[in-house]
């Protein structure tokens, strides 16, 4: 048995650990298809680019060899050796593979770049990403036509009442989409709405095969589109990174189901464990974590102490993007209560009282609702009557202001979602706390990032 370096993860493949020969033309260099690669087993890994073949230098009898679904793998059937590394620079679905006497080394020359279904799948979740925050209460979707293992078009749905991107993406191919595959996020829709349905789409332009990502949860769809395309004759094929589609419409999907918005608590907390009303300055900036996460969200809930303070209102900085509702929780108002300009976007407060001066409040397009008690029910169906899909609850300023809301949704199991920042300061005395919340709920596929200096976590209630 040789003793072995741990193999190479797709995560260290990267630009630094690649030489270029002098015999390689300048116009190979760089290529995703164009991959050679020396890996001397018991020294360190070393990493050339010749055009379309891998070089591998053995030293023990190499008997048989193969290259494919991302990975190699080389086994040596006398030694019982075995050595596999995942590449990110394609799939080769053939070889052929001669030793040499010199050097006794393996030649692997790959035919033409070749990628799976999940590849195609993942590029097609790329696209429909694109339209975060525009698309409610429609899903987001993305598709990709692929013709003899090139993507020949690409598209999304870039908003409700738009061509869906199955559309985009046939417009994209033109006639090239005729015996073509057709992958797309969420099965294509089968009925009349805004739109023609997908499905006739793809049959009049002859598409040969269609993959899916995941069956709608839309009982007006559901497994209705890959009927109709399977009678008309075209290969379907569903449930292709499935957990990655499901992750990004969690929202609708929980919707669809439940006939409720999808709902986050969002805080941050000190590392004792304080809530905290600060945000991270990086983090309400854009491309920070606190703007893109207000991008994903249909509407906001947040107390009414935001208003008077300096704390930073719940605004996406995200270019161009859709600001989410605002809901704004009183228990009473002020007189004096000031309004900050809300970049547009629509206003309501929720509050147990009536307001003095509400008139010149309703003037300014923000929409009073009193309800006499605060009840978390009561605003999700004025968010669905909105047409949203997805509520964040911003839990900063007075924590009376939620205990209601709180205690209700936790009796209820109304949240499905939580995330969390830990900030890098030590609080010293008692900020505030949630004692009214008696509940205690597990949290599962729980994932945590490092930003800047703090931890982001996430987690979902079970």
């Amino acid at each position: 048995m040789y003793a072995l370096k741990p193999p190479i993860s797709s995560s260290s493949l990267n630009l630094s650990n690649f030489s270029t020969p002098a015999n390689v033309p300048a116009s190979e260099v760089g290529r995703s298809r164009a991959t050679t690669f020396e890996q001397e087993i018991c020294n360190s890994p070393k990493f050339l680019v010749y055009g379309n073949h891998i070089r591998l230098r053995n030293y023990g009898g190499l008997v048989s060899g193969s290259y494919h679904s991302c990975s190699y793998s080389l086994q040596n059937q006398v030694q019982g050796f075995e050595f596999s590394s995942k590449l990110k620079s394609g799939i080769y679905n053939s070889t052929k593979m001669a030793q040499r006497n010199s050097g006794n080394c393996v030649r692997c020359c790959g035919s033409e770049e070749v990628h799976d279904d999940a590849y195609y799948m993942r590029r097609s979740v790329e696209l429909a990403r694109k339209a975060l925050g525009f698309t409610s209460p429609n899903p987001m979707v993305g598709c990709v036509i692929v013709k003899d293992g090139k993507i020949v078009g690409e598209g999304f749905h870039p908003k409700a009442g738009q061509p869906h991107a199955e559309v985009f993406a046939l417009r994209d191919a033109g006639d090239l989409a005729e015996n073509a595959t057709a992958y797309v996020t969420l099965e294509p829709c089968n009925h009349y709405g805004r739109t023609p349905p997908c499905t006739e789409a793809l049959i009049k332009a002859k598409i040969k095969k269609v993959v899916v990502g995941m069956v709608d949860p839309n009982p007006i769809v559901a497994s209705k589109g890959v009927q109709r395309l399977q009678d008309a004759g075209i290969d379907v094929t569903v449930c292709v990174e499935e957990e990655l589609c499901k992750k990004m419409l969690e929202a609708y999907t929980h919707k669809m189901l439940t006939g409720n918005p999808f709902i986050t608590l969002r805080y941050s907390i000190s590392i004792n464990g304080q809530v905290l009303d600060k945000l991270d300055e990086k983090g309400i900036n854009a491309g920070g974590y606190y703007s893109k996460l207000l991008q994903e969200y249909d509407a906001v809930i947040y107390s009414s102490v935001l208003l008077n303070q300096k704390c930073h209102m719940p605004e996406s900085k995200e270019h161009g993007v859709n600001q989410p509702l605002q809901v704004v929780l009183a228990k009473s108002l002020p007189p004096s209560l000031q309004i900050p300009d809300h970049n547009g976007s629509k206003m309501v407060i929720v509050t147990e009282n009536e307001i003095a001066g509400v008139q010149d409040i309703s003037q300014n397009g923000i929409e009073v609702v009193v309800s006499g008690h605060q009840r978390l029910t009561t605003i999700l169906e004025h968010c669905k009557c909105q047409g949203n899909c997805s509520v964040l609850l911003d839990l900063r300023g007075n924590s009376a202001d939620f205990e209601d809301i709180l205690r209700e949704g936790f009796e209820n199991n109304l949240f499905q979602k939580v995330v969390f920042e830990v900030q890098p300061i030590y609080v010293g005395r008692q900020e505030k706390a949630w004692n009214f919340v008696e509940k205690s709920l597990p949290l599962k596929n729980m994932t945590s990032r490092v930003l800047g200096e703090s931890v982001l976590i996430e987690g979902y209630f079970c």
